[in-house]
């Protein structure tokens, strides 16, 4: 049980810190190439992105899920438990702002390659990475949301 629940809470730091870095570098490298006009720097700060979320936040989400199975079924809790239906919608919600955004992330990326400059970037770019920040926001609420969740189980917990 200790291992199942350090390793469920050393995931959950992962992914959330990933996700903050993520949040911080794409977007203050976004900020820094537009303001030094250096392609170079988008690229970058894009591609660090998209690998970032490929070796740290998808293995964190995937176990994230396991784990926590497993761990409601050790503790024999109900997956029909406020707490439990409550933790599994705001894990959805934040998939549901996460998936667009890797989508987002590698058509940026993408379209960053393919551009010559920062001038010669399509007028759409500015507005899909806007989106890409602003899905981040209820997606990074859910997650404080859940540590709370987590730490103060301030649902009934029912065993099944």
């Amino acid at each position: 049980m200790a291992f199942w629940k350090t390793a469920h809470v050393l995931s959950a730091a992962v992914l959330f810190g990933t996700g903050i870095g993520i949040a911080f570098f794409c977007w203050f490298g976004y900020r820094s190439a537009l303001r030094s006009r250096d392609i170079g720097v988008l690229r970058s700060a894009l591609r660090w992105t998209v690998i970032a979320d490929t070796w740290f936040t998808v293995p964190a989400v995937v176990f994230q899920v396991v784990s926590g199975l497993v761990l409601m079924g050790l503790l024999g809790w109900s997956m029909a438990s406020p707490w439990s239906l409550a933790v599994w919608s705001l894990f959805s919600l934040t998939g549901a702002c996460w998936l667009p955004v890797v989508v987002l992330q590698i058509w940026l990326h993408g379209v960053a390659v393919r551009a010559p400059s920062i001038e010669a970037l399509p007028a759409r770019f500015h507005g899909w990475f806007r989106l890409w920040f602003a899905l981040g926001i209820p997606a990074f609420t859910a997650v404080v949301l859940l540590f709370y969740l987590m730490v103060a189980k301030p649902l009934a917990v029912t065993v099944s």
